[in-house]
Formats: structure tokens, C-alpha cells, sequence
């Protein structure tokens, strides 16, 4: 499924017009980007929980040639599934 198809499903579903449709879901999109970018969570009750993970600084080797590479510290967006959404997919 991809974004164009949640669009049309919140049309179809609401009846309201594709422009709006789209703007709520990339609304909902932003929000949840700008508060994981400052470091917050995001929890969607019988969804999931969007949260930000830390990855330690590793070493890594090239796949080519061999060679050790540093890899850096980062920040990662991580997801856990909530029971509601545990439930619908089994």
C-alpha cells in the first residue's frame, strides 16, 4: 500500500475531496517527523509508538575490499507495534 492508496481510502471512507485527504495524512506525516526529531514520542493508542533509538559508534568493514571502516553514532526512528495492531494481524 502506498501513500496514494491511503489517500484514496480516506476519501472513499469520509467522502471529503483528495486535496484535503492528502493534506491530513502529510499533516499527520510532519508532526509525527517534528517530534521525533526533537527527540520526542509519538504513541497512536492500539497502534504503535513511534520513539527514537541511539546507535553507538561501531566499526564496520567495506564489503569490496575489506577494508575497517568507522561507523558513526546515530539516532534512529524506531516503531513497536501496539496490541490493537498485534491483533489485526494475526
Amino acid at each position: 500500500m502506498t501513500k496514494d492508496d491511503i489517500v484514496e481510502a480516506i476519501v472513499k471512507k469520509t467522502a471529503i475531496a483528495k486535496k484535503d485527504a492528502a493534506e491530513a495524512l502529510n499533516t499527520i506525516i510532519e508532526e509525527i517527523t517534528k517530534t521525533l526529531s526533537k527527540g520526542g514520542d509519538v504513541t497512536l493508542t492500539g497502534f504503535g509508538t513511534f520513539k527514537v533509538g541511539a546507535r553507538a559508534a561501531r566499526e564496520g568493514r567495506n564489503p569490496k575490499t575489506g577494508e575497517k571502516i568507522k561507523i558513526p553514532a546515530m539516532k534512529t526512528p524506531k516503531f513497536k507495534a501496539g496490541k490493537g495492531l498485534k491483533d489485526a494481524v494475526r
